[in-house]
């Protein structure tokens, strides 16, 4: 494996590790500010939801930590238990992110139309980038193997592209609707909130960044390959 190989293995890898500790790192320092408001997180998703006028979306917990999500096909709003029942800053700002999603679910926000069309596609290129190099080592058919990787990498960094402006935009709706609900009545709730959400999207930079080292990567190879 050459320079190139090393940095796109070994470089993402410890930059999404890190993005990783970090979420959690800064997850469980503000998750010791308490909400103001005293609402738990499925209270704040609840009352956000009303005020958007979106109904039949329901707020459930997980059994995992950090699980959180929405649903846009079974219309459901998945927080994980500290953040569903936890009564935090943090906890808030969580709750308040995934119901940016269901905003723009419910106006058709075109990235996130884009990225539920793609899941398919893209759960299956993601499973076909780790299993093409062992079957290309046992076949010794590098150049399909090369050729199918680059296309399995170009799917999934395009993927993890627009996931860039769905997340974004979620944690401003987040901070915006907080904000005019005057559910963040101290600065030390804003900066919560500002900080946990500002670490969870670099995860989904790391990822992009991560996917697009592995499609250059690959790239390379096939060019270098072809001359």
């Amino acid at each position: 494996m050459n320079v190139l190989g090393l940095w796109a293995f070994f470089g993402t890898m410890a930059l999404s590790l890190w993005a990783v500790w970090r979420v959690k790192s800064t997850y469980a320092k503000y998750s010791q500010v308490p909400a103001s408001s005293g609402l738990s997180g499925a209270e704040v998703a609840a009352h956000i939801l009303q005020r958007a006028g979106i109904g039949g979306v329901e707020i459930v917990e997980s059994s995992n930590l950090l699980t959180d999500h929405y649903d846009p096909i079974n219309r459901r709003l998945v927080l994980s238990p500290e953040n569903y029942e936890g009564r935090s800053a943090a906890a808030m700002g969580v709750a308040a992110h995934e119901c940016g999603h269901a905003l723009q679910h419910q106006q058709a926000y075109a990235p996130l139309t884009f990225r539920m069309a793609s899941v398919g596609l893209v759960g299956f290129a993601s499973q076909a980038v780790y299993i093409l190099p062992i079957i290309g080592w046992f076949t010794h058919l590098l150049m399909p193997m090369l050729v199918l990787l680059c296309f399995g990498w170009a799917i999934i960094m395009l993927f993890n592209l627009v996931t860039l402006p769905v997340e974004f935009d979620a944690s401003a709706r987040a901070k915006r609707v907080l904000a005019e609900m005057g559910l963040m009545r101290t600065q030390q709730e804003v900066e919560a909130v500002n900080r946990v959400l500002d670490a969870a999207a670099f995860t989904y930079v790391a990822a992009f960044i991560t996917s697009l080292s592995l499609l250059l990567y690959y790239f390379l190879a096939l060019s270098g390959r072809r001359n």
